[in-house]
């Protein structure tokens, strides 16, 4: 007979919420602990997170962390050897998955909610009759195919393999869990369609008490603005501000580019100059999203909800989105949110918005509106509590 605790598994440390896993972990941890007292597992990607552990713990009943030192090659070499998608071996710690061994065993645990596909590793096959909840989030396997087809050579090969073993390893997964969860239907429908296997959906939302227009002090920058937020070492963001700065930058005559988040890589910094700004790490993206005439979100590889374009549309900006960005996001198109196809369509959607100041504002209210409606966190999280032993 199982108990009644929570055991929830990470991938990263859910604190602090400033990209989009930490952004949906810390408020579905938030919403469990209210249910059950719950024991928190999470690999740290540096040394330096350890001081965010606290804030963890002053909602968690225990949390247990230990830096992950495996490096890519590492992972990518054990991968081979083992069969298993390099990306699971890369957040494998021994240490902790024998703290959530040792927890299941003790029999107080009812539920284990492992958060990312990387973590139903630490999940172990006798649960002691707890149940195994999954969050996906998105369809890994799926983001990794679509890298590779446009890759060339045999970093092309590699990245197909990775998702070949990923889909083998998130089917796997799926038929040992009680229920797997995605960030969206679309996510959530590929899902089935790719492996016959059920599969639930949990949106993400949004905080627009937190996000919103009256809450902070635009950042001084010049104006018309343009900005981007994100994890500015993560591949699909760095790709999105290149791209847009080659293709669309060019044919919007007199306006700035921010390009705001942490850990830009020397690409990135290297886009810097009179039209474009790079602000690397900042305490608070929103005086940034506060200062902007319109927010942009030209990603060409994106899936399930982009937690960058629901915090645009709360601050009341105007987002042009391309459709991947957009997928995911329940908005009606052209009037709360504006979906570009490509560079040209993105340049004149955001030239026709500076040079009609009403119809930007008109836009964005709308899209704070739609998000105060459809996005709340607890509305959005509110299934959890029927998937809980």
């Amino acid at each position: 007979m199982s108990g009644t605790d929570i055991l929830f598994l990470a991938h990263r440390l859910p604190w602090p919420p400033d990209r989009g896993d930490r952004i949906r972990s810390w408020h579905m941890l938030e919403a469990l602990a209210k249910l059950r007292p719950v024991h928190v597992i999470a690999p740290l990607d540096e040394a330096a997170d350890a001081k965010h552990i606290a804030h963890v713990e002053s909602i968690a009943a225990s949390v247990t962390t230990a830096v992950r030192t495996r490096s890519k090659g590492a992972a990518v070499a054990q991968a081979l050897l083992t069969g298993r998608p390099a990306s699971v071996q890369l957040f494998a710690v021994p240490a902790l998955m024998r703290r959530a061994a040792a927890l299941v065993a003790s029999g107080q645990i009812g539920t284990v909610f492992a958060f990312s596909g990387q973590m139903a590793e630490y999940v172990p096959r006798d649960r002691r009759g707890a149940r195994f909840i999954m969050d996906f989030v998105d369809m890994d396997s799926a983001k990794l195919a679509q890298q590779g087809a446009g890759a060339p050579g045999v970093s092309g090969m590699v990245l197909r393999r990775e998702a070949k073993r990923l889909l083998d390893f998130e089917i796997a997964t799926a038929k040992r869990a009680d229920a797997s969860l995605f960030v969206s239907a679309a996510e959530a429908s590929l899902f089935s369609t790719r492996t016959n296997l059920s599969a639930q959906v949990i949106e993400n939302g949004v905080d627009a008490a937190n996000f919103s227009p009256d809450a902070v002090t635009p950042a001084d920058a010049p104006h018309p603005l343009i900005v981007f937020t994100g994890q500015m070492d993560y591949g699909p963001n760095v790709e999105a501000v290149t791209g847009f700065v080659r293709d669309v930058l060019p044919h919007v005559e007199g306006v700035t580019f921010a390009i705001v988040g942490r850990a830009p890589t020397s690409v990135v910094k290297a886009l810097a100059g009179p039209q474009v700004i790079v602000t690397g790490e900042v305490p608070d993206t929103r005086p940034w999203l506060a200062a902007a005439d319109v927010v942009v979100a030209p990603l060409t590889l994106a899936r399930g909800v982009q937690n960058k374009v629901l915090e645009a549309m709360a601050m009341a900006k105007p987002v042009v989105a391309s459709p991947a960005a957009a997928e995911g996001i329940d908005a009606v198109r052209g009037i709360e949110l504006l979906v570009a196809d490509d560079a040209i369509e993105t340049a004149r959607t955001i030239t026709a918005l500076l040079a009609d100041p009403d119809r930007a504002h008109t836009i964005g209210t709308a899209a704070r509106e739609r998000v105060q409606a459809r996005y709340s966190w607890d509305a959005c999280l509110a299934p959890l509590a029927g998937l809980v032993a």
